[in-house]
Parts: C-alpha cells; sequence; structure tokens
C-alpha cells in the first residue's frame, strides 16, 4: 500500500516485543505496568496493548478520559495541579488519583476520601541526562520534598509515587537508587499498599539486564509489602515506529542539504528540544554526506547529518526509526505543515490507515 508521506507508520510485531517483555516483568516480579499517555496516546493499538498491561497512568483530566475509554483497566490520574472542574471528572473514572503537593491532597480531600488516593514524592534523586527532565533539579516542583509531610497525613493515602528516571537503563543505578528510597521512605512505606516507580526505565532495552530488574522489585515489594507499579511509556514503545518522508529538495551551502517533507518543529518536537538528532539508519562508512532538514521556516529544522550510499536526488524516501515516543501526542500545525497520516501495521501484516489529516483539521484547530 502507497501512503503519502510524511507518515507515521506503527508496526505491531514490534510493539508486540516490547509488551512481551512487560508481561513477563509482572508475571517474574508481581509489579504491574500502566502506560505513561503522556508519551504515547495513540490508541488504535490499545487493543493489543491492554493485554499486556494494567492501564494507563495520565497527567491530565484528557489523557484520563482517553485511557478510561479506550484503553480500560486501571485509571492512574496525576497531575501538577488540579483544578476543581477537572478533580468532580476524575473523581468518577479513576482507580487512583495522585496528588502533587500536601496542599492540593488537603484541599480536595473530602471529594475524593473514598478513591485510592497517593502522594508523589520528590526523593532529591535523579537519573537524567538532560537538566529540562530532572525532577530533582534546583526548586523543582515536583513532588512533596520534606518528609514528615507525608507522614501526617499518612491517613489520607494509600500509596506513594516516585518518578526521577528519564531513560535510565543502568541496572546498577537502579538499585542504588532502590535502596537509597528504601531507607529514606522504608518506614512509610511499610503502612502503605503500593509504590510507583514512574516511567523512565529502559528495561526493555536490547541487552537490559532483566534478571537483576525482576529481583530488585521482587525484593523490594517484598520487604516493604506494597504493589508496585511501573509507569513505561517508551519502554512500551520503543523501536516500534517510523516516520516515512520523502527528499523534496537537495542544495548545497558548504555541505549537501536534503530537505525532506517532514519537520522537526511540527512532528518531531523532542529533537528540538533536546538537541538530539533523529535515528535515521545509515553507516559511517558511506561516501554522500548530507544534512538532512525541515522544511519549516525554522533555521534550525535539522534532523542530523547523515552518510548515504548513493548521492540523494528529488523524490528518494528517509525512513527516521524509533518515533513512536513523544512525537504523535506532541505534533503540532506549526507553518501550516500537513500533519503525518497515522498508519499501523497489523499483526497479520496488513497496512491500515488510521487517520489522516487535512486543511480542516488546520482550521478547526484555530479559531
Amino acid at each position: 500500500m502507497k501512503i503519502q508521506t510524511p507518515y507515521y507508520l506503527i508496526d505491531e510485531k514490534k510493539l508486540l516485543e516490547n509488551l512481551k517483555k512487560i508481561k513477563y516483568v509482572r508475571e517474574k516480579s508481581g509489579a504491574k505496568s500502566v502506560l505513561a499517555l503522556k508519551c504515547f496516546s495513540t490508541w488504535s493499538v490499545f487493543k493489543l496493548m491492554s493485554k499486556y498491561m494494567d492501564g494507563t497512568t495520565s497527567s491530565s483530566l484528557y489523557e484520563a478520559k482517553l485511557g478510561y475509554e479506550t484503553f480500560g483497566k486501571e485509571v492512574h490520574a496525576y497531575s501538577v495541579a488540579y483544578p476543581e472542574n477537572e478533580i468532580k471528572e476524575l473523581k468518577k473514572i479513576s482507580t487512583k488519583i495522585i496528588f502533587n503537593s500536601v496542599s492540593q491532597l488537603n484541599k480536595y480531600y473530602k471529594d475524593v476520601k473514598n478513591k485510592n488516593l497517593g502522594l508523589r514524592a520528590n526523593p532529591q534523586i535523579s537519573y537524567s541526562h538532560f537538566d529540562l527532565a530532572n525532577p530533582a533539579r534546583k526548586n523543582s516542583r515536583l513532588g512533596v520534598i520534606n518528609k514528615n509531610d507525608i507522614l501526617k497525613n499518612i491517613n489520607k493515602i494509600k500509596g506513594l509515587m516516585f518518578h526521577f528516571n528519564c531513560e535510565n537503563d543502568d541496572a546498577k543505578n537502579l538499585e542504588k537508587s532502590f535502596n537509597y528510597i528504601g531507607a529514606k521512605y522504608g518506614e512509610i512505606l511499610k503502612k502503605l499498599e503500593w509504590v510507583s516507580f514512574g516511567g523512565g526505565i529502559y528495561f526493555t532495552k536490547k541487552g537490559y539486564d532483566l534478571k537483576k530488574f525482576i529481583s530488585l522489585l521482587k525484593n523490594f515489594s517484598g520487604r516493604y509489602g506494597v504493589q508496585i507499579y511501573l509507569e513505561p511509556g517508551e519502554s512500551s514503545i520503543t523501536n516500534s515506529a517510523q516516520l516515512h518522508t520523502t527528499v523534496l529538495d537537495v542544495i548545497k551551502n558548504g555541505k549537501n542539504i536534503a530537505i525532506i517533507d517532514a519537520s522537526t518543529e511540527a512532528h518531531m518536537l523532542d529533537l528540538l528540544i533536546y538537541n538530539t538528532p533523529a535515528k535515521i539508519n545509515t553507516d559511517k562508512k558511506n561516501k554522500y554526506e548530507y544534512i538532512v532538514a525541515g522544511r519549516s521556516c525554522l533555521a534550525g529544522d535539522v534532523f542530523g547529518t547523515y552518510k548515504f550510499k548513493k548521492p540523494l536526488k528529488i523524490g528518494d524516501n528517509i525512513v527516521i526509526s524509533d518515533v513512536a515516543g513523544y512525537t504523535m501526542v506532541k505534533k503540532n500545525w506549526f507553518n501550516g505543515l500537513p500533519m503525518p497520516a497515522i498508519a499501523v501495521k497489523r499483526l497479520n501484516g496488513k497496512t491500515e490507515i488510521i487517520r489522516r489529516f487535512d486543511y480542516t483539521d488546520f482550521k478547526k484547530n484555530l479559531s
């Protein structure tokens, strides 16, 4: 099936590889996994994902509603701050409501005291390659710092959430973190029912020490008598999608520049935010080097520099790999550029176009 570029293509077989690892961790350790919708909300593949995961976790009312309506199972609600109108709706659909601060917990406690409530704790440790994504950064607003504030409200909650990792693929580092959290919060955890270690633990990465990870989870759960939750986002969908593009023009300004029909700003925003290159499968030994750039007016709309086997020409296809996370949830209408279609290659090998976007969608997004 020929699809007009640009388009995202999700491969369910590749997605399934991650899901099987998630299920394996659950079976061996008892730790449950809820999908982090802030990373991936493409609900056309939730039917498959829901067979291997325990529900969803959200950062807003809209995400919580999407999880409730399209994924089912557990619905964990978290927000840095809830307005009153959202609490009223979340009360109806959420299985767990997690507050970012004691003040928010106390403000809404009377309204939601019959729900399974939790607090986000900031252990003041983290694993992140970027300060922007570091929840333990100076003056962080994320989570309760003072352990005594948690103790004073222990009777109002049933669990704690520690979200302190970003792409942590180091099991040894994780062991140190678990030991630290256990030593600091162990007596509190023994009085609770559950603990969430959030997302950012890259345990589906090839070569990750799953045996050690399972042992860490099992030992922690047993020591403190808590149900562990994980909130995999990237770990759920890593390497499961591509962005297919076409070369529109080739120019030269010191270096050869190939301009494709996609944009970092509009279609892969995290590349700009974190100043990282796109994953384009080329070999450094190749002869022909090109800067691959987007078609927006932003001067820095660049995917990276790569070497190709043959000179690029107008009409050539360039495929960007590993694009499921933080792309479709962040895509936007910058420059009025056509938004990539979303397609899914199902387990049976058939490709299904889930959604196309056109001018009408662009117009409706505005006022």
